[in-house]
């Protein structure tokens, strides 16, 4: 159990969340809670039931993060902002004048982040979200948990919090947050009436009750400090948080961004059903085959899991476009452009909802005939003729669960299991889509130069390793192998330098310690081959 410091007022409340990555409180400010009423099928609407778990949030953390990237230059779609945004950054700005310890603050905390800086504004920040629903709240911003339970997008930036907290103080952003937080309410009630109909019509639609799983939660944060036209979602574990930044302009394309919010909320329901029929969905493993040249994120072509989920989600979302007047002819377009980005079996589902339709049985009733039903040849059959597109839209809540924990990870896993091609594959995948830490992904092309006996390859990867990871742990186990591999080539005196850089990045990991103390005691040596 956790709490923000530093809040105050009656609506906040504490916050349990049960899974591990997520066991850490998420800024404390407004929250709305929403629960849909189904006659029949939900409880009715009580907005004091804590047990709820779908929320309408705030968050003084997120808030701080975001008006700190804002400070120091980010300033994507202000234009078309909420007017809100640019009264903060004025405030924030009168407050620096006004301090030349703020402005001190400021510059420091500037120069880290403009050192940190991507060349793509969405993946800065999506990197800060991820960062800021870990931090713990104000005044410290210190990070919840272990390295390993960081978001891994969030990694390279993983020491923000700490030239954040002196910024926070000086600027007095608690300040201007409390100031706020009448314009942070009116969002959340914004946000009433539409969150609650969505829920309530998606649903009726798949006879489901949204509170059927416990341990489960589902929460939007709404903020004003972001791009109006992103919308970010994380799946970590048992819980689901999507952010968003609302549009100003009613007359705008989704000014609330409630079809990304949905899409978030259909895989909050039917994930879990996937987990349950894991048996079912493993039979059409083999489909995998067929999409590997269909322009999807690699989860997609290697997680059946993922590929069924995501093709029913866009199934229901077809079936639900428009109204009873939206012509079928549309619907039917929307399914050939998802099975030709290679969300295959999208057609199949669709035409399975309509008999689902029909029938008095729940989603999650229905689910396992569904799936059974599939002609695993036809699938495949009509996949392989497929005439795929060249690129396919982002998935928006894959951006945390798959991006970082899904490719690099699988490569890593690929390395142990002795597949170095399948691990070289991904890697370079990552390295050319940017997904995740570049010096990470080398470090795995380094592994596999290892285990292919390149030692050249494997010296230049580890060295290019360290100079484009910002994660200690890379950094460290590169000197280690770097040493270990001039041991081999005879050249101690530059090994015993690798090992003292490991000790002076990584001395502080116990593995790292002691492999690099090793290596300073007794020149490496290969281990001998089995006779």
């Amino acid at each position: 159990m956790a709490r923000d410091e530093g809040q105050g007022g009656g609506l906040q409340r504490v916050v349990i969340l049960r899974e591990r990555f997520l066991s850490r409180f998420l800024g404390c400010g407004l929250r709305g809670l929403i629960v849909a009423a189904m006659v029949g099928l939900l409880a009715p609407v009580c907005l004091a039931d804590n047990n709820n778990p779908i929320t309408l949030d705030t968050s003084e953390t997120l808030f701080a993060v975001l008006t700190a990237m804002n400070t120091c230059g980010y300033n994507v779609n202000l234009n078309v902002s909420d007017a809100q945004r640019l009264n903060i950054r004025a405030e924030v700005e009168k407050n620096l004048k006004n301090s030349q310890e703020a402005q001190a603050a400021m510059t420091s905390m500037c120069e880290w982040y403009l050192a940190h800086k991507g060349k793509d504004p969405a993946h800065d920040l999506s990197q800060y979200i991820s960062l800021a629903l870990y931090l713990q709240g104000p005044p410290h911003f210190l990070p919840r948990g272990k390295e390993d339970d960081l978001p891994p997008d969030a990694v390279p930036i993983a020491a923000f919090g700490a030239v954040l907290e002196r910024f926070y103080d000086k600027a007095q952003l608690h300040s201007i947050w409390e100031r706020h937080r009448g314009n942070y309410a009116a969002l959340v009630d914004r946000y009433h009436v539409p969150l609650t109909k969505m829920v309530f019509d998606t649903d009726i639609y798949l006879k489901m009750q949204s509170g059927g799983y416990l341990g489960r939660t589902f929460t939007v944060y709404l903020d004003f400090m972001g791009d109006p036209n992103e919308a970010n979602a994380r799946n970590y574990g048992t819980d689901y948080d999507v952010v968003v930044f609302p549009s100003p302009d009613a007359s705008s394309n989704d000014p609330l961004k409630m079809p990304q919010i949905r899409h978030a909320y259909l895989h909050y329901l039917l994930d879990p059903l996937a987990e349950k029929h894991f048996s079912s969905i493993k039979r059409i493993e083999p489909l995998l085959q067929s999409v590997k040249r269909a322009p999807l994120e690699e989860g997609f072509k290697t997680d059946i899991s993922l590929l069924v989920t995501e093709c029913l989600v866009r199934a229901i979302e077809i079936r639900t476009l428009g109204n009873k007047q939206t012509a079928e002819a549309m619907r039917l377009q929307a399914v050939d452009d998802a099975v030709k980005q290679g969300y295959v079996l999208t057609k199949y589902f669709y035409t399975s909802l309509l008999a689902f339709e029909k029938d008095p049985a729940g989603l999650r009733t229905a689910y396992s005939d569904i799936l059974d039903n599939i002609d695993l040849k036809a699938q495949q059959k009509a996949a392989n003729e497929v005439q795929y597109v060249r690129v396919s839209a982002p998935e928006l809540v894959q951006l945390s669960r798959l991006e970082d924990r899904r490719m690099l990870v699988t490569a890593e896993k690929r390395l142990v299991a002795g597949d170095p091609k399948g691990a070289q594959e991904l890697a370079q995948q990552a390295l050319d889509k940017k997904i995740g830490d570049p010096g990470r992904a080398m470090f795995i092309l380094a592994q596999v130069a290892v285990a292919n006996k390149n030692r050249e390859g494997a010296l230049e990867n580890f060295q290019k390793a360290i100079q484009q990871t910002k994660d200690p742990k890379v950094v460290a186990w590169s000197h280690v192998y770097l040493g270990r591999i001039l041991d081999m080539k005879e050249d101690r005196e530059a090994a015993m330098n690798e090992y003292r850089a490991a000790l002076t990045t990584g001395g502080e990991l116990p593995e790292v310690k002691a492999a690099a103390e090793r290596g300073l005691q007794q020149a490496y040596e290969p281990p001998a081959k089995p006779q």
